[in-house]
């Protein structure tokens, strides 16, 4: 697989229109959940364009955005640029950079699966204060919502570059293992998004495993997105269905 601090160097403006945000629910239930408050201090770990971070700046959080990748990290300096309590750093999720026992939350959001997990578990026990929570979430899409859903999972099947080899590094996280001895609880959210055509394309193009233009099956994917979307728009839109999975527990490290 390629190496996971350079595999959407090239995808960053596919990334950052076309991605979805976070359900802003997430903040709620970790203030009851967790004691989440505007004061706490948020290292948003993988933090690339910046989706994830703005969920909590809104709330007026400091947040540490920690992306080693060069080009996703200046798109999200673009995109944070209006919130002063946005600092963003140079560093990964083994060696963010950050002092000893600094933040309150540590949060990966569509990372995690990339992260080398013991010395990443070591890392975040570093850096989090007494009583700290790790949080850890995934935009998954649903694929038994619909036919739009079922077909773009067997598009990305069949021309994905490595997608199967993704989908197994996600699917075998075994997140719960990762906060032992401590416990972790799991919340789903479901949302949409509407997209025309471009959109569509663009969604699937911000993939790390979708093949860019020098590859010999990119025209034949995009004629089969585009099949996809025509069998399936209403009025010009298709609806995109996702699923967000938020775990959130703590590493009782001593």
């Amino acid at each position: 697989m390629l190496d996971p601090t350079k595999r959407f160097s090239s995808r960053v403006e596919n990334y950052v229109k076309y991605r979805p945000n976070y359900p802003a629910a997430i903040v709620p239930l970790l203030r009851s959940e967790c004691g989440l408050t505007s004061d706490s201090v948020i290292a948003d770990v993988g933090s690339g364009t910046g989706l994830s971070a703005a969920l909590f700046l809104k709330n007026g959080n400091p947040v540490f955005g920690v992306e080693p990748n060069p080009e996703m990290r200046a798109a999200g300096e673009r995109s944070l640029a209006n919130y002063p309590k946005f600092s963003s750093v140079d560093g990964v999720a083994e060696a963010t950079t950050l002092p000893d026992r600094s933040v309150d939350f540590v949060l990966a959001a569509q990372a995690f699966h990339w992260f080398k997990r013991e010395e990443t578990r070591v890392e975040f026990g570093r850096i989090l204060k007494p009583g700290g929570w790790v949080v850890l979430v995934w935009n998954g899409y649903r694929v038994a919502s619909g036919p739009l859903m079922a077909a773009y999972q067997d598009l990305v099947t069949r021309y994905g570059t490595d997608y199967s080899e993704v989908q197994r590094e996600v699917v075998g996280c075994e997140v719960e293992s990762f906060y032992a001895p401590g416990l972790s609880k799991c919340a789903r959210f479901e949302f949409t998004q509407d997209f025309d055509y471009e959109g569509l394309k663009g969604r699937l193009l911000s993939a790390s495993y979708a093949p860019e233009p020098d590859h010999p099956s990119y025209d034949a994917m995009l004629r089969d997105i585009r099949k996809v979307f025509d069998a399936n728009q209403i009025g010009g839109k298709v609806v995109f269905s996702y699923e967000t999975e938020a775990y959130y527990g703590q590493l009782l490290t001593g």
